[in-house]
């Protein structure tokens, strides 16, 4: 009998941004930053995560990007973009995307609300209607053989809020 190894896949709201328009230049607030950098704290400070192997992808809005950032320099990572993971794309598209890519460390998408949840729920529950709700800055930690429609287990939803200052160095 053959074990099978379970991928990770981490899915992160950005943090909180401030109003204004057009949607895609939208900056995050003081909050924003300090909610992402506790969160790149937290990843960084996390022994069963092989962080330092993560391979980060962001929206190229500029609050995700601005989110990845703080999320990659503790860590030492360098931020991807890519343009199928902004607000309103399909999570459909991304799962086709995941099934391409390969699989042989944990990949971190930073990315919006509705995508994130949508997104979520069809890799959980095999529908995007599904997807639990994010705070601003949250992480969605996945496991799966197989990144596809149904096939993931979610492991935990943290929220900046979540973690207690003895978690964050």
């Amino acid at each position: 009998m053959t074990a099978t190894r379970d991928q990770r896949l981490l899915i992160m709201r950005h943090g909180e941004a401030a109003p204004g328009a057009p949607d895609a230049e939208r900056v995050l607030t003081a909050r924003g930053e300090r909610e992402a950098e506790r969160m790149g704290r937290w990843l960084a400070s996390r022994t069963d995560l092989d962080a330092t192997r993560l391979r980060l992808v962001a929206s190229p809005y500029v609050r995700a990007r601005q989110t990845a950032q703080r999320i990659a320099e503790p860590l030492g990572l360098e931020v991807e973009t890519l343009a199928l993971i902004t607000p309103d794309d399909a999570p459909g598209a991304v799962i086709d995307w995941l099934l391409d890519e390969a699989d042989d460390r944990p990949l971190m998408l930073v990315s919006h609300m509705p995508l994130v949840a949508a997104l979520t729920g069809l890799l959980v529950e095999g529908r995007a209607e599904r997807g639990p709700g994010f705070a601003t800055a949250a992480v969605a930690e996945l496991t799966a053989e197989v990144r596809a429609a149904g096939c993931a287990r979610l492991r935990r939803l943290v929220s900046p809020a979540d973690i207690n200052d003895q978690e964050v160095p």
